[in-house]
């Protein structure tokens, strides 16, 4: 038996957030069974599934202190030196604030100079206005990563998103502002991208390639790339070398090349698909087929529905069954 700590003395929200995944992957030419674990500031570990041993170096690196009258938070915390983290830890600076729009660059930076403390990754809550980044929605999410055990890949969708607070003393008024370091239009605060996907390769650490996870369609009829979009939900991989996922709070889903990133398909939803597609093979058919719920609310998106969206792959083609 073992065990090992991916966070010390937990004050951020920075728990495990999703199932772990029992992979295998490969170590001087040969297979060594492991699991991977991620993390909501954004981390991805991987130990010897017999032994714990870090298959990937970690190391105690010193993290912000907090500033709470007899809190004592750990003064160091495990960083993987691969992958790296699959979000930003850096501060946040005003060079770094979202200039979107005018109206949204005018808004998210009153916002970020009414906060007095930030500090990147590990920022303690104080009893100054706080910024944490990456907040308690992720980095990674409760959607958790898919593998394909042929490549060694693990597909990993994260948010780029903040949130604000402070430790109030007794008696003192609660904050007026919002909890999320987003703008009047829910568009996180910090410049794009909100939302990535990401393929790690677990058999060396590094990543194969990321790209932005949804889009905003105001903001691309003016022009501007994909932004990617906060997330909930998670993907699926298939052995022809195809990820499908929703997540992203623009209700579409999507078909990305396994190898490259480059979307191949986008389907339409009735509201945002905040779940984990699944894909079977229809037993009279023998056509396959991927199936996602399509309920959006929640935290992230306006349009409620009552859906699961079912899409055939007939003869190598995609259409809505």
């Amino acid at each position: 038996m073992w065990h090992y700590q991916v966070v010390h003395h937990d004050i951020w929200d920075y728990d495990i957030p999703a199932q772990p995944n029992l992979i295998t992957v490969r170590r001087r030419g040969r297979p060594v069974p492991a699991v991977s674990v991620l993390t909501k500031s954004g981390f991805v570990f991987v130990f010897d599934r017999m032994t714990g041993r870090p298959l990937l170096q970690i190391e105690e690196r010193a993290v912000p202190k907090s500033d709470i009258p007899g809190e004592e938070s750990w003064p160091t915390q495990p960083i993987p030196v691969k992958p790296p983290p699959l979000v930003r830890h850096s501060a946040i600076t005003r060079e770094d604030i979202s200039n979107v729009t005018p109206a949204s660059k005018k808004f998210c930076t009153a916002l970020y100079d009414s906060l007095e403390k930030r500090e990147g990754v590990y920022t303690t809550l104080g009893l100054k206005p706080t910024l944490r980044f990456p907040g308690t929605l992720g980095g990674a999410t409760w959607s958790g990563a898919s593998f394909d055990p042929a490549t060694g890949l693990l597909y990993v969708n994260v948010n780029e998103m903040g949130t604000m607070g402070r430790v109030a003393k007794p008696g003192e008024p609660r904050a007026s502002w919002p909890s999320r370091f987003w703008d009047d239009n829910e568009w996180p605060c910090q410049k794009p991208p909100w939302g990535t996907l990401n393929a790690v390769d677990l058999n060396t650490g590094d990543i194969r390639w990321r790209v932005p996870l949804g889009s905003v369609e105001e903001l691309e009829a003016k022009g501007l790339p994909p932004t990617g979009t906060p997330n909930l939900g998670g993907s699926i991989v298939t052995a022809g070398g195809l990820v499908f996922i929703g997540g992203s709070n623009d209700r579409r889903f999507r078909a990305f090349d396994a190898a490259s990133g480059k979307v191949l398909w986008v389907g339409n939803l009735e509201g945002s698909g905040h779940a984990t597609p699944i894909t079977y093979e229809g037993r009279r058919t023998k056509r396959q087929y991927v199936v996602i719920a399509a309920g959006g609310g929640g935290y992230l998106s306006r349009h409620s529905a009552d859906a699961l969206a079912a899409f055939a792959l007939p003869d190598g083609a995609n259409e809505e069954d």
